[in-house]
């Protein structure tokens, strides 16, 4: 182990923001082919009355732009119409725009497949098109006081690669492009707000995905998180192992060692508790240990659970996953895990979100922190995870730095890391 006295930095002070990812309680999002605004008044009081702060909502790509040349002035409007009635409920919105993925279910516009297919990433009338989309609904919420900011899409990242049945291949560089191109639209349309990119865990743990870890940390506003622990980790560690119940806190510190700025905010924007890795009636233990390990993270900007409502029984298809996932039944009765987040929501209103620096971090070693070609060490049973698994279950509090920064005297002081331990040396 490696020592090296330095002064903890200061460290921006920050009020934590609760929220949750809507799901619509009728109709799911195909709520969008028959709008109605009672219905999602009565979603979102229900999310207040949990006190939560923010929504995530999520306008279906085919069903706003279903041709190229076409944004629907009508959806826009009726997206606005949503954000308007959260405000009224002290609710602050942000917006993902390339849905995309949502569930198990992709929804794609028609001239982007079958007798149209084109690369959703490289083709340049595509990428114009999802331009012009994603400043057109960002402008439309400019000047919206309770608007946070845009996300590029949720998960767009598994349409690029494997495991997914028809990936549009792309490199790194072109993955990279493209989400810059994405962001500056967001940036266009509504400068200064909080605009971000989402990926699932792929970007993290996946050796050879295009969109990699140091995009994730690097790119947009904040760096958001996405926190399964269906991914092997609840498989291997139980629902209760440490590597199961931090999970969440885990990728929110694994993400730091790629940021350039040692405070950049990191943002747990989807997390939750799905069965049957974690049964019904442990729902609500799960959501306080998962949330008191990733609230003890510094620099985190918030917390937003998936999901808010459960999915209806009449909708057929879903991944059984899918249906009980709400903190709030189909009827918008509160289930337990919407008492225990309202609770720790309560708990924290007001008060500075100050948790004491990491000072002693696991050097993980990636091969390189640009494509990270051997990202895979940071997966379930990768030697990195585990260790830092088996550090936090010693009481450690382990922040992550790349091996190429292990030795970074400036690095190290200005994370406030004193102490550099390497995988080999954890038992």
């Amino acid at each position: 182990m490696d020592r090296e006295a330095a002064p903890r930095p200061p460290r921006p002070h920050r009020t934590l923001r609760f929220g949750v990812n809507h799901t619509p309680a009728r109709g799911w999002f195909h709520h969008w082919l028959d709008f109605d605004l009672d219905e999602l008044r009565a979603d979102l009081d229900s999310i207040a009355s949990l006190g939560l702060d923010h929504v995530r909502v999520f306008p279906l790509w085919p069903v706003f732009q279903p041709n190229r040349s076409l944004i629907r002035p009508r959806a826009v409007e009726q997206l606005v119409a949503l954000a308007d009635a959260a405000a009224e409920r002290g609710l602050d919105v942000a917006v993902d725009g390339l849905q995309g993925h949502l569930s198990s279910f992709d929804f794609l516009p028609a001239w982007t497949g079958t007798w149209h297919r084109r690369n959703l990433f490289t083709d340049p009338d595509v990428v114009a098109g999802q331009e012009e989309y994603l400043r057109t609904l960002a402008a439309a919420l400019a000047d919206r006081p309770n608007f946070l900011g845009m996300s590029v899409g949720n998960e767009v990242n598994q349409f690029s690669g494997p495991p997914h049945p028809d990936p549009d291949l792309i490199t790194p560089e072109q993955a990279g492009r493209w989400l810059e191109r994405m962001l500056g639209a967001c940036e266009q349309g509504a400068p200064g707000r909080l605009h971000v990119h989402a990926e699932y865990d792929a970007a993290w743990y996946q050796d050879g995905h295009p969109f990699t870890a140091s995009q994730a940390a690097r790119l947009g506003a904040a760096t958001a998180v996405h926190s399964w622990v269906f991914n092997g980790t609840a498989q291997r560690h139980g629902r209760t192992g440490t590597a199961t119940e931090h999970h969440a806190a885990y990728l929110v510190e694994l993400s730091k060692a790629w940021a350039r700025d040692p405070h950049r905010p990191v943002w747990l924007q989807e997390v939750g508790a799905p069965a049957p890795l974690v049964p019904a009636e442990h729902a609500a233990e799960f959501t306080r240990a998962t949330l008191a390990g990733a609230l003890d993270c510094p620099d985190l900007w918030g917390v937003t659970w998936w999901c808010s409502h459960d999915v209806s029984r009449d909708l057929a298809d879903f991944p059984e996953l899918e249906y009980g996932l709400g903190l709030l039944t189909n009827d918008r009765r509160t289930k337990p895990a919407g008492a225990a987040l309202a609770r720790i929501a309560q708990e924290w209103r007001g008060r500075e979100h100050r948790p004491a620096v990491r000072s002693t971090a696991l050097v993980v070693d990636v091969g390189g922190a640009e494509h990270a070609p051997k990202r895979s060490v940071c997966a379930p049973g990768g030697a990195f995870f585990e260790a830092w698994a088996a550090l936090t279950a010693q009481g450690v509090r382990p922040a992550v730095v790349l091996a190429e920064l292990a030795e970074d005297a400036a690095h190290l002081q200005a994370r406030g890391i004193t102490e550099v331990v390497r995988v080999r040396d954890v038992r």
